[in-house]
């Protein structure tokens, strides 16, 4: 069985007592588990985006666009994930520049499927996302949901916060928290997180911009409309830089459940592309000049339609959840579920 990669060191803090470290919230205790055998518990669902609004700051070149989520298929997905009939719901529109649009947007959308209990949270500054009424909202929802917009901004207001913290402590030990993003909300999920990039430029050294993303997919870069706007090549150019992270395409009209911070299941209505690589020979990404042609042996390409599953432990296509194969639970997943069924909520 290949390793399983390392979280990024930050995590340290966001899973008191597994690491031996402080407790920042006096009810909270975990057994001390190795490093390599923590198991995310929630659930991430990463959305390609369809011309996200927030995405085009520019006026005259924004287009017209429809939140339809691919006639509501994936937002019933993300509040069937959840197990429950009305989930509280919190969209964060920090990432776009026209929130006061967007925010109404996806109020409106969850109301076709009768969810009625969603909040906007509008955080513009990092002190706007350090006050204590964002935390307690954000500890009292069953969905967090980033909109599409700047994926930047969103490392830049929530980094180094405890409501990051807290989110991703929620994340490993709570089976039914969900956290969802579209377009730039979904490449933000990643820690190495694209950041910007050429498309002209693609397979030249230098087109793709990276930078730190929100840590909540160490294995993976997350790259989004990644169809109709041809960037193959820069998620091609990050694999090279980070051989060992999976690459992640999502085409238009489709998004990923991802689940033990390892499954990869496809939902939506067109394509997946992962990038694979571990098994690179020849490869010139990191000593090559700015600007100069990059030159790489094997990187391996998966494309995954609706109800494909990927490994990406193993690093293993699977054509449906029925052919994935059966297996006994590791000690370490026992005890993770152990943790879920005793550990308080961390809601104040």
């Amino acid at each position: 069985m290949a390793a399983r990669p390392e979280l990024c060191p930050r995590l340290r803090t966001y899973l008191p007592g597994r690491f031996g470290g402080p407790t920042p919230h006096a009810s909270l205790s975990y057994p001390n588990y190795p490093l390599k055998s923590i198991i995310p518990l929630g659930k991430l669902i990463a959305v390609g985006g369809n011309e996200d609004k927030g995405t085009y700051p520019n006026p005259k070149t924004r287009r017209k666009y429809y939140l339809n989520f691919f006639e509501l298929g994936i937002l019933k997905r993300i509040v069937l994930e959840t197990g429950k009939l009305d989930p509280r719901i919190e969209v964060i529109t920090t990432a776009s520049m026209i929130p006061a649009e967007v925010g109404p947007i996806y109020t409106g959308s969850f109301a076709m499927l009768n969810c009625l209990n969603v909040g906007i949270m509008d955080i513009r500054t990092p002190e706007d996302a350090r006050q204590p009424e964002y935390l307690e909202r954000m500890l009292a929802a069953d969905v967090i949901m980033f909109s599409g917009g700047n994926q930047s901004r969103l490392r830049e207001m929530f980094g180094e916060t405890d409501f990051l913290d807290r989110m991703i402590q929620r994340y490993y030990a709570e089976p039914n928290f969900v956290i969802a993003g579209t377009s730039a909300g979904a490449m933000a999920m990643s820690q190495h997180m694209i950041r910007g990039g050429s498309v002209p430029d693609a397979l030249l050294k230098g087109a793709v911009k990276m930078g730190t993303g929100l840590g909540l997919l160490p294995a993976a870069v997350v790259d989004s409309h990644f169809v109709k706007r041809g960037r193959f090549g820069r998620l091609i150019e990050s694999v090279a830089l980070h051989p060992k992270l999976i690459g992640i395409g999502l085409g238009e009209d489709t998004g990923v459940l991802i689940t033990e911070g390892n499954w990869v299941e496809t939902i939506g209505s067109n394509l997946v592309i992962i990038l694979d690589g571990h098994n690179i020979q020849h490869n010139n990404a990191a000593a090559a000049k700015k600007g100069t042609v990059l030159s790489i042996e094997n990187v391996t390409m998966h494309v995954l339609a609706k109800g494909n599953v990927y490994d990406m432990r193993e690093r293993k296509f699977y054509a449906s959840k029925e052919a994935l194969p059966l297996h006994t639970a590791t000690p370490e997943a026992e005890k993770a579920a152990a943790v879920a069924e005793v550990a308080p909520s961390t809601a104040e």
